[in-house]
């Protein structure tokens, strides 16, 4: 289920941050201590801009080296983002939990798990390309609808998209005016209904693109998605390469014995 609990403004999350100068512990450590735990509980949400470390440090009335010192330990546990001029802010994405066997779009998907989908779409044009043409088994010169989106849950970019449509099979999409879902246009407008696919995944580290889609201050672990979706009649309608952020995809596979 979503998780509807109220987030902490920075000025609240700063008044949670008390100092005990009364225990061994280093005040970087209970920083830290305290920032996991925050995060961990969901009460400061993925995107949050934290104060600058001379901020903090004078609100807490600590050193600088000590605030850099536990947004340094914390950015290397993947738990903040560094935004160069922008600051530093929380990297706590909502977290995927989906049982793989069923073929669902993103959409459906996340309204099952209680997220609000989205989508940003960054390319829409028709294209040749022998490579993908070889994949369809299709002639070097046919035509595909080539589509670039983002996907996105609760605001959060969580994965990055790439698909081929052929239009020697759908010429119809060729009109699709990217309003609505392009699976429902094929169901109700090309009479195609998409029925299987074969998807493998891959782990691999994000390319430029894809590290500065995800906010990721350097590239990191994701998981590399390949998708052939079949009609009816066996026929090749899609094939879908996407790039998954791996610090908030955990896929579950029910093995029979």
């Amino acid at each position: 289920m979503k998780d509807r609990r109220q987030k902490l403004s920075v000025r609240e999350m700063i008044d949670r941050l008390s100092i005990d100068d009364k225990t061994s512990e280093p005040y970087y450590k209970q920083l830290i201590r305290h920032i996991e735990g925050l995060i961990e509980a969901g009460e400061i949400g993925h995107g949050l801009g934290l104060p600058s470390e001379r901020d903090l440090a004078d609100a807490l009335n600590l050193s600088r080296t000590t605030i850099k010192r536990c947004y340094d330990e914390l950015r290397h546990a993947g738990l903040l983002n560094a935004n160069g001029r922008g600051g530093t802010s929380v990297n706590n994405p909502p977290t995927v939990s989906a049982p793989m066997g069923k073929l669902k779009d993103f959409t459906e998907e996340m309204q099952e798990l209680g997220m609000t989908p989205s989508t940003r779409l960054e390319s829409h044009e028709i294209v040749s390309d022998r490579t993908i043409a070889s994949i369809f088994e299709r002639p070097s010169n046919a035509s595909f609808l080539r589509l670039v989106r983002v996907r996105l849950a609760d605001g959060v970019p969580m994965s990055r998209e790439v698909a081929w449509f052929d239009l020697g099979v759908a010429p119809k999409l060729a009109d699709w005016d990217t309003s609505g879902s392009i699976y429902t246009y094929l169901q109700d407008v090309c009479k195609i209904k998409l029925s299987w696919a074969e998807q493998t995944i891959e782990a691999m580290m994000s390319s430029e693109i894809e590290t500065k889609t995800f906010g990721f201050t350097a590239s990191s672990p994701c998981l590399f998605m390949k998708r052939r979706t079949f009609s009816g009649e066996s026929k090749l309608i899609e094939y879908v390469e996407g790039a998954f952020r791996g610090d908030a995809y955990v896929y579950r596979v029910k093995l029979d014995v």
